[in-house]
């Protein structure tokens, strides 16, 4: 009777058991599936980067989905250098599949603007487009007004930093932390400068201390061209936003005070930087009464 009585009981623990297991099974972790489609992660193919008119607003923002669940998973098992990698390729595959998006909604970013309401001054935006402004969250994309009544779709400010912040070399976390916060507003729109020239003057010597600092960068290349650019506007200004007044009977010009009192305070500040020496040769010229169309030709940002 103990024999077949201890049999029962261990028969009884091995079935509840059982029962556990199968139970346990059963409960599938949160990860195991994209984007709540109830596809297993194992079995989900993100749609390829080239642009397909097949594709859905839905297939692209999985993806991206995926793709961010993929990336914070490998970065932190990864070394610096190798996250450093990780990033660049990331920001391609994000790149590609926003250019995806917008041509798929290339009507509602022509049609954005006209929703502003001037009166209001807010947007009201149809159900369709509150609804794909949702989606495009999800996967960290916003519309963004870039002027000339053009809209595209960007990625949220700070979004990379959330991602890789001490994740990656000092260079790089450098570069995508100013990066990310350059993008919260725009820079120029219309032909004309959106941001105070002392912020464009903050903005070139930021760059050009990273060029001094990290000159051996895998960035390099990028943040000389960023700089270069920012430079020209810094000391020639921008069609709507030049940085003096022309006299076209002569074809000199006159620096504005403004411009003038900035490129002093650069020099003031950083007076032995490749700006400040920029901005000095620029007064010189001007103040020479150099025909504007000589100071083009003669300051060179490259």
């Amino acid at each position: 009777m103990i024999k077949n009585g201890i049999a029962v009981f261990l028969l009884s623990v091995a079935v509840v058991s059982c029962k556990k297991e199968a139970a346990v099974s059963e409960v599938k972790p949160a990860t195991d599936s994209v984007a709540g489609t109830g596809i297993k992660e194992d079995q989900y193919k993100p749609v390829d980067t080239a642009c397909s008119s097949t594709n859905k607003t839905e297939d692209y923002i999985t993806a991206l989905e995926w793709y961010r669940t993929k990336i914070e998973r490998e970065i932190e098992g990864n070394s610096p250098e190798q996250n450093n990698k990780a990033y660049d390729d990331y920001v391609k595959i994000r790149n590609k599949y926003t250019e995806c998006l917008s041509a798929l909604h290339a009507h509602v970013l022509e049609m954005y603007v006209s929703y502003y309401d001037s009166d209001k001054e807010r947007h009201n935006l149809p159900d369709s487009v509150k609804n794909l402004a949702t989606e495009l969250k999800k996967a960290g994309l916003e519309f963004r007004e870039v002027g000339e009544g053009m809209t595209e779709i960007w990625t949220i400010p700070g979004y990379y930093s959330s991602i890789f912040k001490a994740k990656v070399t000092p260079d790089y976390d450098a570069y995508i932390s100013q990066t990310d916060k350059e993008s919260e507003s725009n820079y120029a729109a219309d032909a004309g400068l959106m941001i105070t020239w002392e912020e464009l003057g903050d903005r070139l010597m930021f760059w050009e201390n990273f060029m001094s600092r990290y000159p051996k960068s895998r960035l390099i290349k990028t943040v000389k061209q960023d700089y270069n650019m920012y430079l020209s506007d810094y000391l020639l200004g921008m069609d709507n936003t030049p940085t003096y007044e022309k006299d076209y009977d002569k074809g000199t010009g006159k620096l504005y005070d403004e411009n003038r009192a900035e490129f002093n305070r650069v020099i003031k500040k950083y007076p032995n930087s490749n700006t400040a020496k920029k901005a000095k040769e620029l007064i010189t010229l001007f103040d020479a009464q150099i025909s504007v169309d000589q100071i083009h030709e003669r300051i060179n940002v490259e």
